[in-house]
């Protein structure tokens, strides 16, 4: 029966499987007795509880994905070095580093400037701020903190 319901809701809303499952959870939970069975019954039951109440709300995104939300800064640990390369039109190798927050996370974070000292467990302090061309690298090291030495640039 709920098969029958659920190909009528897809026909009534026309828009996919997410909003038939929602329409379907949506519906007052009800005996099967007092539900007609029918088809026209069904579509007319389904319409009248989509005029009444309207449409099921969707969920909204989650917007901040940065493990570093909340903290201007945050300590980790760095567990390895790695080389990345950009997006397109971009190209070269941009060093980075896997760091494991003290709030239990790890994030890929960017090391600024010309060359580093970093190696697996320095310590060293991150700040949010993605990196465009790199994916997945949302967090940036400080330079100059803890066991990342200042950066050097072009002599």
């Amino acid at each position: 029966m709920l098969a029958g319901l659920a190909s009528i809701a897809g026909r009534a809303a026309g828009s996919g499987s997410f909003l038939m499952c929602n329409l379907l959870r949506a519906l007052p939970t009800t005996s099967t007795a007092n539900l007609h069975t029918s088809a026209p019954a069904m579509r007319n039951n389904l319409l009248q509880y989509m005029h009444e109440n309207g449409m099921p709300k969707r969920k909204a995104r989650k917007a901040d994905k940065s493990p570093i939300t909340g903290y201007n800064t945050i300590r980790g640990i760095v567990l390895k070095t790695v080389i990345r390369h950009p997006k397109k039109p971009n190209s070269g190798n941009r060093k980075c580093a896997i760091v494991k927050l003290s709030n239990g996370n790890e994030v890929c974070a960017y090391i600024p400037g010309v060359g580093h000292n970093l190696q697996e467990h320095s310590q060293v302090v991150v700040k949010g701020g993605r990196r465009r061309d790199l994916i997945s690298v949302r967090a940036n090291i400080l330079r100059g903190k803890l066991d990342c030495a200042p950066a050097g640039g072009k002599k």
